[in-house]
């Protein structure tokens, strides 16, 4: 992140500046540099400890982990005519109504499912 050298030739503003573009607060007294420099310098870690504490943003437990995986089983597979009608429908190809309203329900399925295939990726790591 930051080294404490680098941000001591900062000036105040500099280091002001560089709070509110993180949203962080200085510790102490605003008019010292060392108040702004001590919260730049702490942040990462406190965040990192916040994690695992469970305060803020948070890892999700293993049943809403499942939870979302039995979604994605119940949403299954496209069929064949289903995967061609989503190329179809990704060429920008639409159908006349009242078809095209279906059409869309599923490229929205289609789309929520890959949403949710990313997040059991990301959540998964």
């Amino acid at each position: 992140m930051f080294t404490r050298s680098e941000l001591e030739i900062k000036t105040i503003q500099d280091l002001r500046d560089l709070c509110r573009r993180y949203g962080l607060k200085p510790t102490g007294n605003a008019g010292y540099k060392n108040s702004y420099i001590v919260s730049l310098l702490a942040f990462p870690a406190i965040a990192l400890n916040q994690m695992q504490e469970c305060r803020g943003l948070r890892r999700v437990s293993f049943e809403a982990f499942q939870n979302i995986s039995a979604a994605l089983d119940q949403m299954n597979t496209p069929t064949d005519e289903q995967a061609a009608l989503i190329k179809f429908t990704l060429e920008n190809r639409r159908l006349h109504p009242p078809q095209s309203w279906e059409q869309q329900v599923l490229i929205n399925l289609y789309r929520a499912k890959q949403k949710l295939e990313e997040v059991m990726d990301l959540l998964g790591e």
